[in-house]
């Protein structure tokens, strides 16, 4: 299978040399398949943050590698860095992170105006991913005027109207009603499964974990332990996370 993330021994201390250092990730390995669904659970404080922060390049590494598409992050300057996020990665945040003065149109486009495209080239990609979240009535609305499940279907079509090689998750249902996170959860399931989006959703929700294929659990900097949901359904992968986090809280 091909990889779409690859990342070897990252770390990441905090402090400088000389004072108290915090090593908030201590050698973090893991990939990403092309068109796989992977979630990263862990407490408050675990790392998974500073985790997420890296491979979204709001951050960087104080030593190891992230490969996304075969390209290493951690080696980019910041003009090549900023091109590379606005082509490569989609990020979907828990508080959406829409810019209020624009249309949900409007914030949809945002990457691609960014990248300098035309308006000719760019209604057709925002009508086309639109439709597939199913937010065409949307368009022309501004986010104060939809709702917390519709602001984050806008945040998604946002993330993903540039054809991302991976969308990243914030704890993307942590602002919702139970009713908006399982659509939004349903909705990216279905992305994962019909269009084959590749996923890293980091959340401390075994419910929104559930719908993953993979779970890494992250603890104290480290990757710890890995579930598989494999033939199970999304029911008894639930069950399963159930009793494994137990294990792992004992």
């Amino acid at each position: 299978m091909e990889e779409v993330m690859k990342v070897t021994s990252v770390t990441k201390t905090y402090g400088k040399k000389g004072e108290k250092q915090y090593q908030a990730l201590k050698g973090v390995s893991f990939t990403v398949e092309k068109g796989e669904f992977v979630a990263i659970m862990g407490a408050s404080g675990s790392g998974k943050s500073t985790l997420l922060n890296i491979l979204s390049t709001l951050d960087q590494a104080t030593s190891g590698e992230v490969l996304v598409n075969g390209h290493d992050i951690t080696r980019l300057n910041k003009k090549k860095l900023a091109n590379f996020r606005a082509k490569e990665i989609g990020f979907i945040f828990q508080e959406f992170n829409l810019l209020d003065n624009l249309t949900a149109r409007e914030n949809i486009a945002l990457p691609l105006t960014l990248q300098g495209l035309s308006t000719n080239r760019i209604d057709p990609l925002v009508e086309q991913i639109a439709g597939k979240l199913n937010i065409q009535d949307l368009l022309d609305k501004y986010p104060a005027a939809i709702s917390g499940g519709q602001k984050q279907r806008v945040a998604a079509a946002r993330a993903l109207v540039h054809e991302p090689a991976i969308l990243l998750a914030d704890e993307p249902t942590g602002a919702l009603d139970s009713k908006s996170s399982r659509a939004m959860l349903d909705t990216m399931e279905l992305l994962n499964r019909r269009d084959q989006v590749s996923i890293l959703m980091v959340t401390h929700d075994p419910f929104s974990s559930s719908f993953a294929d993979r779970i890494l659990f992250i603890q104290d900097g480290i990757i710890g332990k890995e579930v598989k949901k494999g033939d199970l359904s999304r029911q008894d992968f639930y069950k399963k996370l159930i009793a494994d986090l137990g294990e792992i809280e004992d």
